[in-house]
């Protein structure tokens, strides 16, 4: 018995941590594709120069981004074989239909026009150019889509049977797999949530770059602080808009939460005992793992509100719940209570993270309501880049105090967290089931893997992960700090226009034709 726990637990553990860490490059890949996307056609459109220079900065940032996506998505795929087989084989005719579309459409998408618009600076018409990356961007949100869905699947079982003679999930109905309402609200929540956290990242970018520019002006260029300013409001903005909409969808999520699964709710609030109304506490002091917990701060009748949409409906508690999933499941009511602590502290750490980004978003759109005051320094040639003047009040653009850059930069990874613990909250809450009501997650674990086997495969991908992190964080620091590059020229306004180089023989037959 103790070697079958041993045997989930470092299952679980494996599959967590490359799942998290891999989720840090998701909504940023999510996210700085669209905006990336935005921010070219902004120039295709104006043809300025500061346009094209935030695209170019932000599109490198996004590639290294992606790139470490892909490598760690492509493990995940593996674990589902090797340490979860007997998952596989339950649910493979339904878990993978989404799972593949991912890898046939989303990815071909993304894979093949990235290419396009890395390469095809100089070879597309800026038009054409600027659609590649929109085609990536609706690449990288269908992923997601296909994704969600089929984890949403696993939250709500939809769109199947079970087969008598195989005993296994067979699926008859791919709508409701991809289109049922876990599956929508979800991916709501998911998207508002990634462009939140691509918001407080080019926000805290910007940040420190207009900060080092107000405290050095005599070094800073006017072309880059113009490129830099043009990101700080887009990102200002989105972060409240997206904001807005996490706040929103988490709400929807709640109610289809409770409806489907009940004791993640009751989790949620360590709610022990049925209560109505329910409050929702902010913090708890003592051991919310076994309700004896002194609640220092709550809310009244909000629990309720999350649960039903009304201030006064009863929630069921923990206790009852569990209850009613043994006399409903089989089996002993403390099999089916989670984590208590984890699903507690993991639910207030998402809202209190991503809350406050959309905070300080507010906040910066305040403090930069005023116009930015740029002009060419005339002490400089007509041939040099221009520099940036101070007003007479000796300030960079809008009347940003010194926290205001700095809660700009601190809050930059916030969302990440936010997201991060959003997971731990979602996985955590299911348990014990791997598949709500259908199988539980010790049920799925591969049989034939060792012990030995799993935990060092654990220690390796956690050694590796950890070494791309480090890769990963330099590379960003590195392009982050350097700026816009503002000596690069826009590509000609149609390349396919000019004509062939001294060099180049039109009638030369292609390389590689056969």
């Amino acid at each position: 018995m103790e070697l079958a726990v041993a045997h989930e637990t470092i299952a679980r553990w494996q599959f967590g941590v490359t799942t998290v860490y891999h989720f840090l490059f998701v909504p940023l890949t999510i996210s700085l594709s669209a905006m990336v996307a935005g921010l070219e056609t902004a120039w295709v459109r104006t043809g300025k120069e500061k346009y094209f220079h935030a695209t170019k900065f932000w599109g490198k940032l996004f590639l290294i981004n992606i790139a470490m996506g892909v490598v760690t998505g492509i493990v995940q795929e593996f674990q589902f074989g090797m340490n979860w087989s007997d998952y596989s084989r339950f649910v493979g005719d339904v878990f993978g239909a989404p799972l593949a579309m991912e890898a046939l459409i989303a990815f071909f998408f993304e894979s093949t026009f990235v290419g396009l618009w890395i390469f095809g600076w100089d070879k597309l018409p800026k038009k054409l150019h600027a659609a590649c990356i929109w085609v990536v961007a609706v690449g990288t949100m269908l992923s997601g889509y296909f994704i969600l869905a089929a984890n949403s699947w696993m939250q709500h079982p939809n769109g199947y049977t079970i087969d008598p003679v195989t005993k296994k999930a067979q699926l008859t109905d791919i709508s409701k797999v991809l289109f049922q309402d876990t599956t929508l609200v979800v991916v709501f929540h998911t998207l508002t949530a990634a462009f939140l956290t691509g918001a407080a990242f080019m926000v805290g970018i910007a940040s420190y770059h207009l900060w080092k520019a107000k405290r050095r002006p005599e070094r800073s260029d006017g072309r880059q602080v113009a490129s830099m300013r043009t990101s700080l409001r887009l990102g200002l903005v989105l972060a409240v808009v997206a904001g807005l909409g996490t706040a929103i969808s988490g709400d929807s999520l709640a109610k289809v939460m409770f409806e489907q699964q009940p004791m993640k709710m009751a989790s949620a609030e360590a709610l022990w005992d049925t209560q109505g109304p329910a409050p929702f506490s902010i913090f708890a002091i003592g051991n919310v793992n076994e309700g004896h917990n002194s609640v220092e701060l709550e809310f009244p009748g909000i629990l309720s509100f999350l649960a039903k949409g009304d201030f006064s409906s009863a929630v069921p508690g923990i206790t009852d719940t569990a209850k009613a999933e043994a006399a409903k499941y089989g089996g002993n009511p403390n099999d089916y209570i989670p984590n208590i602590f984890i699903t507690y502290w993991g639910f207030r750490l998402m809202i209190g993270f991503g809350m406050t980004s959309f905070a300080a978003g507010l906040l910066g759109l305040w403090t930069t309501r005023r116009k930015f005051w740029l002009a060419p320094d005339k002490r400089t040639g007509a041939d040099e880049p221009p520099r940036l003047m101070l007003t007479k009040h000796r300030e960079l653009g809008p009347a940003l105090t010194r926290w205001s850059w700095r809660i700009g930069i601190w809050t930059m990874g916030f969302p990440l967290i936010a997201n991060s613990f959003g997971w731990i909250f979602t996985e955590m809450g299911r348990q014990p089931w791997a598949v709500f009501g259908l199988m539980t997650t010790a049920s799925g674990v591969s049989p034939n893997v060792g012990t030995g086997t799993q935990l060092t495969s654990l220690i390796v991908f956690t050694a590796l992960y950890a070494i791309l992190a480090v890769i990963e964080v330099r590379l960003l620091v590195k392009y982050a700090k350097a700026g816009p590059d503002v000596a690069e020229r826009p590509p000609a306004k149609d390349p396919t226009l000019r004509g062939p180089s001294p060099d180049e023989d039109a009638d030369r037959p292609l390389a590689f034709a056969y």
